[in-house]
């Protein structure tokens, strides 16, 4: 086993803030790449998850979950390999002693864009099936999209982020929310 994969288990990990005290994700995650676990309020584990850009993966699970990303712990590592990331996931969860709802049955709320048609009232459904064309649906999603992100910026704004947050646009029309 190489240095790299002798790891840290994750009780030895100092929390971190996931938002600083200016309303930022940490800096020092910008373009890291690595494994990271995410904690509620109460500091209990959310999720485990690895990427090539750690900053980048966080921003998205704080919009797709911000009542859930409160505190991480982290560990980098220098050159990609998935299987060390998995390694050290699979350890995690495994020392955590049961798994994280955001690797189990949440796991689409966490890695996938939010889709604002599983959102929707009885109310808001019938209006899109009433919808004339499939450009009109398209307008009645981008609004349901919009609503939901700006209910997310209230949110997080509430919690004192600052971070920049650009949805991608084209998504909107098909009723998706994922960043840029």
């Amino acid at each position: 086993m190489s240095a790299e994969t002798t790891l840290p288990t994750l009780a030895s990990l100092a929390y971190i803030p996931y938002i600083d005290s200016n309303g930022n994700l940490p800096a020092e995650f910008q373009a890291k790449i690595g494994v990271y676990a995410i904690f509620d309020r109460e500091q209990i584990l959310k999720f485990v998850g690895f990427s090539r850009d750690i900053s980048l993966s966080l921003k998205q699970h704080l919009v797709r979950q911000p009542q859930s990303c409160y505190w991480l712990k982290y560990h980098t590592i220098d050159r990609p390999s998935r299987t060390i990331l998995d390694q050290i996931r699979a350890a995690w969860i495994t020392e955590n002693g049961n798994i994280p709802t955001g690797n189990d049955i949440d796991a689409a709320k966490w890695n996938d864009p939010i889709d604002v048609k599983l959102l929707m009232t009885e109310e808001e459904r019938s209006q899109l099936e009433n919808q004339i064309n499939e450009s009109a649906q398209a307008k009645f999603l981008k609004s349901l999209a919009r609503r939901m992100e700006d209910k997310i910026f209230a949110e997080l704004a509430a919690r004192g982020v600052n971070e920049e947050i650009h949805f991608n646009p084209k998504l909107k029309e098909s009723g998706l929310l994922d960043l840029k």
